[in-house]
């Protein structure tokens, strides 16, 4: 900085503040301000000019008025007078007093901004400094207009001044923060990679931070900053404190710069390059080794620095997930820090061992710290650590310490703090479900729930132990036992009123074989708890007794009394007077026979996943370690090689809600969140808009495509210009399911959610935003060729086209099989990001087997069919060698999930999987048989098919195929 002069002191300024200190009470001080500003006023419209001091004093009171709290409406024009003086120091208070009052819809913009370009033109590094570094603090828009073309010419000239080359850099990335759809990607992209080798370290960490960003977001451009970070970073690891002087803090050589080469590396997956994965592995574990090492200096400052690089490895260690020795290391380097007196290094040390656990490499290197961890969760004094205990006891589960982890959050929850109580539960829940190897285990450990916490057991808890007893034949006597027991209580929660109120309404005639349960002390006990609950636990209780009607003839004249007393009949709650005016009625009219038909046992509800884990992620949010464990599952377990499965990846639908217990009505509409999707990603969770539930398509209506708000339909016929983005996998991946991540860069992410019934289909594409920044003309089409366009009706209902940072959109697409069909539709996808038009294409899963309907026959039935087609042209067989391990339950998953019935006990070779169902299109109906011979020994299948129709059999053989 230039030396100050002996005049610029600004004596008169130092005299204004101090009066202003000195001022006793609040009227003297805006006595005084009023004064200094009426003084002002007329100094600027006197008829003497001023000098350049004069106007840099007087825009400094200005400036300190402002900064008091008083409104400035004058000056401004001063101000910017001062930016065309020479001196510095007049230039800086003018600089100054436009980054803090001057707005961008100031008509002396333009004035301000001309005096901008000349001093970045100058030359003068002070100058081009003091012009940055305003650019950067007013960041507005018209600044990015203005100026994102100059800055990066600035920044890569050969002749630019280090300390111009900093400002420039920050000053860049200020903007793109801002505005990243006015910085223009060009040729300077490629040489700002470069400065990463800069001599000066200062250059280079201000550049790690711009390209860092820039990477973010366009990943392909800066790929090159992946050798060049790694070979920066090797240099400043192994190099001493004493060779880095000027940035050696506290004996850790350039920290900040060794943190932001690691998260750069964080954009990019492991260097392909074996140099350079190499190299990057030898630092990371020379990192690991300095941990280690006895700490050179006591401060506390040392040991930030090093840790603070010392985590940013391990997040990077974590984000490649490819080396399990360095996860092993890092998991062992965590766990010293779990028992650690700094109390911020126990938070960052569980919260990284949360994200490990759901690697394959370190998981077991995570288990070995459960009881310390189970320690800290006890005797913990910060709830924040406490929490994040719980996170990685959650993380760290499986099915060999399941009941271990679950005991202790069960103990932990009569203590926890309430803040965290009820995810606890939710966690627990999960747990319980998805590990359970005894369901009477899962069920004590849900009532257990309920006793300690009923208070924080959502509708979701309970509504699952329904589901999973109503689909367990087995648990269902012992869950109605076991209810019966815990209603004995003398204080019970409503929540085991409403469990044991259904439970015990559907099986309680399982227990009443007992006389210490018979149905009438099963209704005794119930009852005695109705007038404490409330209004909606009433009425599910008054479904209960009808059904013990049925249930239990013998107390029928009991229940009605109940039900004809005035409290009910005359009850102010129309919903329970009118259930029980209606269920008296239905006991009083209607024969044995109609009561065991309407109150019938609920029927097992179809097999989906849990709402309990959408609300879990809700309730945290992305990034949690839910969604990390769920991405895993996602990439390694499709249907190829699945993953251990859950105990029930059971059921969501419609939940056993007190508002329709017996079935009568379509299921009510809950506040309950829908289930999660099934791939678990980040931002394609496709049940957790309420408006993305598919409706039932009924067949053969018209209706499911007259819809006005689906009327607009985008199909075309013409081919997308660029390549369908990995057809084959991503095609194969959905032959057999129908929910998933289809697509997925660092820019968008695509999911799916379909239901096909006879030639009917409705999908839901969710286009999630990856990015911090808005998708501008966001359009997306469902593109058909001419051939396709006569076998496939598709409707599309468009979209929004801007799409927020970090948001999520859906479309809608009705589909119609008219006839059968060999292609698949392309989705083709373009929007506008940060100034570049992006244009992706994919294909989209509609493929002939979706209009699968399985048909079930006995073997006569089925070779009697097979016979009967035997035209050579009506057969197609495939002989293939086995691309994946040859699992029985795998294969009979992915026939059924292929659309076909799985005949069991048909083929004499019990070895053998042999499937038939009908194809439906509006048009015909063909009927389809298929055969599968595994041979074991030689890894080989022989897959037959047989259809009516030879283009038909050619096509499912074809898809089939790739399956196993």
């Amino acid at each position: 900085m230039p030396a100050v002069s002996k005049g610029d002191g600004m004596r008169g300024l130092a005299v204004f503040i101090s009066d202003i200190r000195n001022c006793k009470s609040k009227e003297a001080e805006i006595k005084r301000i009023n004064k200094e500003l009426a003084n002002i006023r007329s100094k600027f419209k006197g008829d003497k000019a001023l000098d350049g001091y004069s106007k840099k004093k007087y825009v400094c009171k200005l400036l300190f008025i402002f900064l008091l709290g008083h409104d400035i409406d004058f000056g401004h024009m001063e101000a910017v007078n001062l930016l065309s003086s020479n001196r510095y120091t007049e230039k800086q208070i003018g600089y100054l007093f436009i980054s803090v009052l001057v707005n961008s819809n100031s008509e002396l913009i333009r004035l301000i901004n001309n005096a901008i370009k000349n001093d970045l033109a100058s030359r003068n590094p002070t100058f081009m400094g003091l012009a940055l570094h305003c650019i950067a603090n007013v960041g507005s828009r018209e600044m990015a207009e203005a100026f994102a073309g100059e800055i990066p010419k600035i920044l890569v000239a050969g002749d630019t001044m280090d300390s111009v080359k900093q400002s420039a850099a920050l000053c860049l990335l200020r903007l793109y923060r801002t505005s990243p759809d006015l910085v223009p990607m060009g040729d300077w992209t490629s040489r700002v990679v470069h400065l990463l080798n800069d001599q000066h370290l200062g250059v280079v960490t201000a550049a790690t931070s711009l390209i860092t960003t820039l990477a973010q977001k366009n990943p392909e451009e800066f790929k090159t900053s992946v050798s060049l970070a790694v070979s920066r970073l090797s240099r400043i690891v192994t190099s001493a404190s004493t060779d880095l002087q000027d940035y050696t803090y506290y004996f850790v050589p350039a920290p900040w710069l060794s943190v932001k080469l690691l998260r750069l590396l964080q954009c990019y997956p492991p260097p392909e390059d074996p140099a350079v994965r190499g190299r990057l592995t030898e630092c990371l574990e020379t990192i690991l080794n300095k941990a280690q090492e006895p700490p050179k200096s006591k401060k506390v400052q040392h040991s930030n620095a090093k840790n603070a690089v010392l985590f940013e490895a391990i997040s990077l260690i974590i984000h490649h997930d490819s080396e399990p020795n360095l996860l092993v290391r890092a998991c062992n380097q965590l766990g010293q820090f779990l028992q650690h007196r700094e109390t911020n290094l126990r938070y960052l040390a569980l919260e990284s061992m949360c994200t490990l656990a759901s690697s394959e490499f370190s998981h077991e290197a995570v288990k070995t710290h459960i009881e310390t961890v189970i320690n800290a969760l006890k005797t913990e004094r910060d709830v924040s650590v406490r929490q994040r205990a719980v996170d990685l006891l959650y993380a760290m589960c499986d099915r060999s310490n399941a009941q271990q982890i679950v005991a202790e959050m069960l103990n932990y929850l009569e203590t926890a703090d309430y803040s965290i109580r009820e995810e606890i539960v939710l966690k627990v829940a999960i747990l319980a479900e998805k590990y359970a190897v005894d369901y009477t285990w899962y069920v004590d450990t849900i009532l257990n729930l309920i006793r300690i916490a009923g208070d924080y057991v959502s509708e979701e808890v309970w509504y699952r132990v329904i589901q999973i007893v109503i689909n367990r034949d087995d648990v269902q006597g012992y869950a109605a036992k076991t209810v019966f027991e815990a209603l004995q209580a003398p204080a019970c929660h409503e929540n085991l009123v409403k469990v044991g109120g259904y439970i015990l309404g559907e099986f309680g005639n399982l227990i009443a074989g007992d006389p210490r349960s018979s149905p009438l002390i099963q209704f005794n006990l119930l009852h005695s708890k109705f007038h404490l609950c409330s209004v909606p636990t009433r009425a599910l209780l008054l479904s209960t007794y009808i059904k013990f009607v049925n249930l239990f003839p013998e107390i029928k004249t009991t229940i009605q009394d109940v039900l004809r007393s005035d409290s009910q009949l005359k009850n102010a709650d129309v919903e329970l007077q009118q259930r029980a005016v209606e269920y008296l009625r239905l006991s009083t009219i209607a024969s044995t026979d109609i009561l065991a038909t309407v109150l019938e046992e609920m029927p097992p509800f179809p097999e989906r996943e849990s709402s309990i884990l959408a609300k879990l992620k809700k309730k945290k949010g992305p990034g949690t370690v839910t969604d990390l464990e769920e991405i895993k599952k996602e990439r390694s377990s499709d249907m190829n090689g699945s993953a251990e499965p859950a105990l029930n990846a059971t059921v969501t639908t419609p939940s056993p809600s007190e508002d329709d217990l017996l079935g009568l009505g379509p299921a009510p509409v809950t506040n309950s969140p829908p289930p999660p999707s099934s791939s678990g990603s980040l931002l394609v969770d496709v049940f957790s808009d309420p408006t993305s539930a598919v409706a039932p398509l009924a067949p053969g209506s018209d209706d499911n495509f007259a819809s006005p708000d689906l009327a607009s339909s985008e199909v075309v016929s013409e081919e997308p210009a660029d390549t369908v983005h990995d057809a084959d996998e991503l095609f194969h991946k959905f032959v057999c399911k129908n929910n998933g991540v289809l697509f997925e860069n660092q820019l968008l992410q695509i999911g799916l959610k379909s239901e096909f019934r006879q030639n009917l289909g409705r999908m839901f594409i969710f286009y999630g935003n990856k990015t911090s920044t808005q998708f501008l003309n966001f359009t997306p089409t469902v593109i058909c060729s001419d051939d396709l366009q006569s076998s496939l009706n598709l409707q599309t209902k468009p979209v929004d086209p801007t799409v927020d940072g970090g948001a999520q959109v859906q479309q809608v697409v009705n589909i119609e099989c008219v006839s059968d069909f060999m292609e698949a539709p392309i989705l083709n996808i373009q929007f506008r990001y940060g100034g570049t038009f992006q244009n992706l294409s994919v294909k989209l899963p509609i493929t002939l087997n979706k209009f699968f309907q399985p048909t079930e026959m006995s073997s006569q039935d089925f070779f009697q069919r097979w016979k009967q087609l035997s035209n050579p042209k009506q057969e197609v067989q495939n002989i293939f060698k086995a691309k994946h391990p040859m699992d029985a339950e795998i294969t009979k998953a992915k026939i059924i999930g292929f659309g076909s019935a799985l005949l069991e006990e048909v083929d004499p070779n019990p070895a053998n999987f042999v499937g038939a169902g009908i194809i439906h299109t509006k048009t015909t109906q063909i009927g389809c048989l298929l055969r599968l011979e595994p041979n074991l020994q030689a890894q080989m299948y022989r897959l037959t098919l047989r259809t009516s129709k030879e283009a038909v059999s050619q096509r499912l053989c074809e898809l089939l195929s790739e399956q196993f």
